[in-house]
């Protein structure tokens, strides 16, 4: 596991992320390794930047990821760190 720079909390997956993780041949720790550390996947510069101000303030955390299949899972930490949320978008 690589360094976490936050603790995800509780973690949870919605059907749909576990579905299509599963597809992809794409484990939730892979992509939770992925968040935890500060690799925020395909999120735009300025949401980058919003992810490292959440850090620091405690705001909420999001980050994007594309599986081998095509499909996007985000990964979403509360801002109180209490859960950390797998999801699609179109279940957001």
């Amino acid at each position: 596991m690589i360094a976490a720079l936050f603790s995800p909390g509780q973690i949870v997956a919605t059907p749909g992320a576990v579905e299509a993780m599963y597809r992809a041949k794409t484990l939730p720790a892979f992509l939770l390794d992925r968040h935890v550390s500060g690799d925020w996947g395909d999120v735009p510069a300025a949401d980058a930047a919003e992810n490292e101000l959440s850090l620091r303030e405690g705001f909420r955390i999001i980050s994007s990821y594309a599986l081998e299949s095509g499909e996007r899972v985000w990964v979403i930490t509360e801002h109180d760190r209490s859960r950390t949320t797998l999801l699609l978008p179109s279940e957001y």
